[in-house]
């Protein structure tokens, strides 16, 4: 929290002194409104003289006319300041989600993020909205309202003061207890945010296979946790409001029976009553404006400790020494007995793994789910490093190419990847600067023309979210445009062509041999007829290499690899 307080407010800090100073003027006018009347009915009134009432009344509007005008325009500058502090920080923060790591992604996990990135991030702005609004004017009101009270009857503002070390005590008692409550209410929370995040996603499945009741059961369940958590914390700022008001009441009480005392003794004066009943009015609703602070303190401290945890992650590393550059080998990609597992200390994902392919070669990659296809690609992209061995690309260990040089090099399709509310050009080209002959190039050679030109002469040129306008083989044309593009050095499909039909399929490798002769080809597929004509084939079990070579090859040696085939095509060795 203190981190946020240092990087993101303190820019701000004259524009909130300036917003404090507007305020206090504006409180001090409150303030005075009660003494003027307390004046007017002990002095002016027994005077007897209207002008006086007047001139003493007309100070009394004036006082909350200035009054008005100043709170409201420190409340619009504190509300500016809000939003464009949350701003600067929910800029950074979807910047930072962006570069973390996909381990840091891992561990966080994606509806953490979410909620940290609009939840978390809203309660920290209504905090620092407040505390500008009510951190001055609270305590202004409270301790002003003391020294007033003082200037007016010593021995009546001596029992307010009697009260406030019970009223301090309460609040830290209250924002101490809160903090963890609120700590664990986001944390289920993210579990909710997970839940619906799934369902949502693939509702559609949930229905077909009605499976609806079963949903809404684990919806039930993680909705009631979090109503669980909210009632403690509810609770527990529950004692607030109520235990304030009973000691200001009962404060009130005291001030009043002790008041009575003193006029009937000649020692105070009615007006003086009547002005401290109003003070206390002012002070108790400072009390309770004080306490909501606490409230809303407890909860933005737990969003922005967490908020913090991800701004301070780490950054992945960049490129590390390259001791020797032998940029000029002919081979593009080289496994060098790589071992990696996404947990630390858990089974490997993928184990002492080598192979090497050369520029201008297509991998093939299959094996049964779970088996590390994907895996492979993460590794050799950088998304995770490698707990043994090395990755080359071009000759240079991976991790020696910064981040920008290295992710140049590839166009990749990934399973289940993203398409975006935006046209067909706009998701292909995804920002790179790309010309319309670059971009048409790419559709064309990755079979989408055909229905571009259906979709062109219905002017419908569009796309909704996740793509759900088009079907699973023209997202997968788009996909694959996109990644080819740039015409990137490393291609990779990751189970690109899966909702395309074979002929389609055929056509579209066809194409690309035929367009990007010199573009390396790495292919996950689970067909053979995809990866058959790869000069290599890698076929993975459990993480392990249990075959490599080309089809005749694996037909021959690879027992695992024939029986897919022969499976798929009928095929004999």
């Amino acid at each position: 929290m203190k981190g946020i307080l240092r990087r993101y407010i303190r820019p701000y800090y004259f524009q909130m002194g300036l917003g404090f100073v507007i305020k206090f003027i504006g409180t001090v006018m409150d303030l005075c409104i009660p003494y003027i009347l307390a004046h007017i009915i002990d002095v002016v009134i027994p005077l007897r003289r209207r002008s006086l009432i007047f001139e003493w009344g007309a100070g009394m509007i004036a006082c909350s006319v200035l009054a008005l005008v100043f709170n409201v325009v420190a409340n619009r500058r504190a509300s500016l300041v809000a939003s464009r502090v949350t701003a600067a920080l929910r800029h950074d923060l979807f910047v930072k989600i962006l570069y973390l790591s996909n381990r840091d992604m891992d561990a966080f996990t994606k509806p953490s993020l979410i909620s940290r990135m609009t939840s978390d991030t809203y309660d920290l702005q209504q905090t620092v909205a407040r505390i500008q609004r009510l951190g001055v004017r609270a305590p202004i009101l409270l301790v002003g309202g003391i020294f007033v009270t003082f200037t007016l009857d010593w021995a009546m503002a001596l029992v307010l003061l009697a009260l406030l070390p019970f009223l301090a005590l309460l609040s830290v008692f209250v924002s101490r207890k809160g903090i963890p409550v609120y700590a664990k209410l986001q944390g289920t929370s993210d579990r909710m945010v997970r839940v619906v995040r799934e369902d949502i996603a693939g509702v559609r499945v949930i229905k077909a296979l009605s499976k609806t009741d079963y949903e809404r059961e684990k919806f039930r369940k993680v909705n009631v946790a979090v109503a669980e958590q909210e009632k403690k914390a509810g609770m527990i700022m529950a004692v607030m409001n109520p235990a304030l008001s009973v000691f200001l009441n009962l404060g009130l009480v005291c001030v009043i029976l002790v008041g009575a005392l003193r006029v009937n003794a000649g020692a105070s004066q009615v007006g003086k009553i009547l002005a401290f009943t109003t003070y206390f009015t002012l002070i108790l609703n400072a009390m309770m404006s004080v306490s909501k602070m606490f409230s809303m303190c407890s909860r933005s401290i737990a969003s922005g400790r967490r908020i913090w945890q991800v701004l301070e992650c780490e950054e992945p590393k960049e490129a590390l020494p390259q001791e020797a550059d032998t940029a000029g080998t002919d081979a593009a990609i080289v496994f060098d007995h790589v071992t990696f597992s996404y947990h630390k200390g858990g089974v490997p994902s993928v184990k002492d793994l080598s192979f090497v392919v050369k520029k201008g070669e297509t991998l093939g990659i299959i094996g049964k789910i779970g088996s590390g296809k994907s895996t492979v690609l993460h590794l050799l992209m950088r998304m995770y490093d490698p707990d043994e061995g090395r990755i080359l690309v071009d000759g240079k260990d991976v991790r020696s190419y910064s981040k920008e040089e290295l992710i140049q090099k590839f166009g990749a399709v990934f399973q289940n990847d993203m398409i975006f509310e935006d046209t067909i050009a706009g998701n292909v080209s995804l920002g790179r600067k790309l010309t319309e002959e670059q971009i048409r190039k790419a559709l064309v050679c990755a079979q989408a023309e055909e229905f571009l030109k259906d979709r062109r002469k219905e002017e419908n040129d569009a796309l909704t979210i996740r793509g759900a306008n088009l079907s699973g083989g023209q997202k997968q044309r788009v996909l694959i445009a996109r990644a080819l593009a740039a015409r990137p050095q490393i291609l990779v499909l990751d189970d690109a062509s899966s909702a395309l039909d074979y002929k389609t399929d055929a056509r579209l490798r066809q194409s690309i041999r035929e367009h990007f002769s010199d573009t390396t080809l790495v292919i996950v597929a689970q067909r053979v007829s995809s990866i058959r004509h790869a000069q290599h084939i890698l076929v993975l079990e459990d993480g392990r290499m249990i075959g490599y070579g080309n089809h005749a090859q694996l037909m021959q040696t690879c027992p695992a690899y024939r029986a897919i085939s022969r499976s798929q095509m009928g095929e004999s060795v």
